[in-house]
């Protein structure tokens, strides 16, 4: 019952805000276009741009459908421009839940009373979001008093029976999305839901950002650059995160920043080397460098928050990425079309030369700009938005880079308007190629695979013997099969020539 109510709602909100638009002319039934007509535009609405229209109406339908417009804004090749511009600037704003429910779910979780679990607990939330919300608590120390502070992320109720509910509604519009448009098929809208239940799967599993939390943490243990909060494992599960407490200024505070004497040209740069590190070295990076989930420390460092969302590249991955941005920024349109080709990014029947005169259109007119001007992040969107003539399926991963290379980029250079990204991360892939290849390259991996050669190498010959036993028998299998198909086609062959005779000994019989 609740569904079907969820469900007329979604379709009131289709009409209040004159999304009948967004569907009229594309639908593929006349019928149903013809329908479409008589459905108007309520008047306040008429002179609002069909993307803001998008915008207010996924606003309106709740946080689910915020987070589902959040992630196709970072789809260029699903959606043009102007609505990816528009659906990035939706908001996770959305009032906290009672506290006194927290300490339930709290206390569910742990079957202790919350006195026993945390020395201090304040029930009022320090920050609020659609999945779950932040309270401020302390641990007991050694002699049970009161120790380290610690924040508190906590599930909101029920969230997964409504993530449920409107991940059924969205696979049904898919449906229709994918059967009634011309383009629903290259669209994909099956795969795009698909995609968004995962990612939603995944974020509302507060265990999965606990593990994500803790590797990264380790990777930049010691870091003069960046610092990750500690995970207290024994006080997390699915529905509840303990982390350790960060104080800092959010980085949108420009001006705090200043006052407190952080060198800001110093802390752009930082940010970028950060990026490329957890990228190239890594494989492993933060994918919701959101300028909330950023604090600086007041020693200059960057302070990570949330990570519920994370990308992982392949070495493959990497290696290509690197490549493609070398390729760029030194006008290599050739090579950029090649290592498409060769990482699989594009279909294999993909003609380069054709694929070069695309990546020319989009690279000249960016490449004009002065370099410190260029971004890293729209010269992806613009490959990706040219991905739709040559049929290229995006990967999760690449389009988690690119919305995170957008959300550094933003910061560093609202940092420092005057940040050459590529000056700062020229030197950094240069370097990395140059670990991938030659000598030093072919040794380290040489160590890397020398635990699986320990265990191969020994077992070679028994599986080359076997290997040459099964050609053998293979072989013999075949042979005798094509000697009884010879003896077969002989006997067939002798029948026939039989047959033959004894016709013309009849004809001959008759004739006579």
């Amino acid at each position: 019952m609740k569904s079907i109510t969820r469900f007329f709602a979604i379709l009131h909100t289709v009409y209040a805000y004159g999304l009948a638009d967004l569907i009229r002319l594309p639908l593929k039934s006349k019928f149903l276009r013809f329908f479409t007509h008589f459905v108007p535009v309520p008047r306040k609405m008429r002179a609002i741009p069909l993307p803001e229209r998008v915008r207010m109406a996924l606003e309106h339908l709740g946080p689910i459908f915020v987070k589902f417009g959040q992630v196709l804004s970072t789809r260029p090749d699903v959606l043009s421009p102007a609505y990816a511009k528009e659906l990035a600037q939706l908001q996770d704003n959305v009032p906290p839940f009672d506290g006194a429910i927290a300490i339930q779910t709290i206390e569910n979780e742990f079957g202790k009373a919350i006195g026993e679990i945390y020395a201090e607990f304040d029930e009022t939330p320090v920050a609020s979001a659609s999945i779950a919300q932040v309270h401020k608590a302390y641990l007991f120390d050694n002699n049970g008093q009161k120790g380290k502070k610690v924040a508190v992320k906590v599930l909101r109720p029920n969230i997964r029976k409504v993530i449920e509910k409107d991940l059924a509604l969205m696979k049904m519009g898919a449906n229709f999305v994918q059967k009634l448009l011309p383009d629903g098929k290259r669209l994909k809208p099956r795969e795009v839901v698909a995609e968004f239940d995962k990612y939603l799967h995944d974020e509302i599993d507060l265990m999965n950002e606990a593990a994500n939390a803790a590797q990264i943490g380790r990777q930049f243990k010691d870091s003069k650059l960046v610092i990750v909060p500690d995970v207290y494992f024994d006080k997390t599960s699915r529905e509840v995160l303990t982390l350790e407490w960060m104080d800092g200024t959010p980085i949108s505070d420009i001006e705090t920043l200043k006052n407190k004497g952080i060198d800001l040209k110093k802390l752009s740069k930082a940010g970028v080397e950060i990026f490329f590190t957890q990228v190239f070295q890594n494989g492993f990076f933060h994918a919701d460098m959101h300028p909330g989930n950023i604090f600086v420390a007041d020693d200059g460092r960057y302070i990570a928050l949330d990570f519920g969302i994370v990308g992982s590249l392949t070495d493959y991955d990497k290696r290509y990425l690197a490549i493609n941005f070398l390729a760029f920024f030194n006008r290599d349109y050739k090579r950029v079309a090649t290592a498409h080709i060769e990482s699989g990014w594009v279909p294999e029947d993909t003609r380069a030369e054709e694929l070069e005169a695309a990546v020319r259109t989009v690279c000249e007119p960016i490449f004009n700009k002065p370099l410190s001007q260029i971004s890293f992040g729209m010269v992806l969107m613009r490959l990706f938005e040219t991905s739709r003539r040559f049929n290229v399926e995006i990967q999760p991963q690449l389009v988690l880079l690119q919305k995170t290379m957008l959300n550094i980029e933003g910061l560093g250079r609202q940092l420092d308007p005057d940040l050459d990204l590529w000056a700062t991360a020229k030197p950094f892939l240069t370097q990395w190629m140059k670990e991938q290849v030659g000598l030093k390259a072919l040794w380290q991996n040489i160590k890397k695979e020398a635990p699986d050669w320990a265990r191969i190498l020994p077992a070679l010959p028994r599986r080359l013997n076997n290997a040459l036993d099964d050609d053998r028998a293979l072989f013999k299998k075949e042979l005798a099969q094509l000697v009884q198909t010879q003896k077969r086609q002989t006997q067939l062959i002798g029948l026939t020539l039989i047959c033959w005779l004894i016709l013309l000994g009849l004809l001959i019989w008759v004739s006579v």
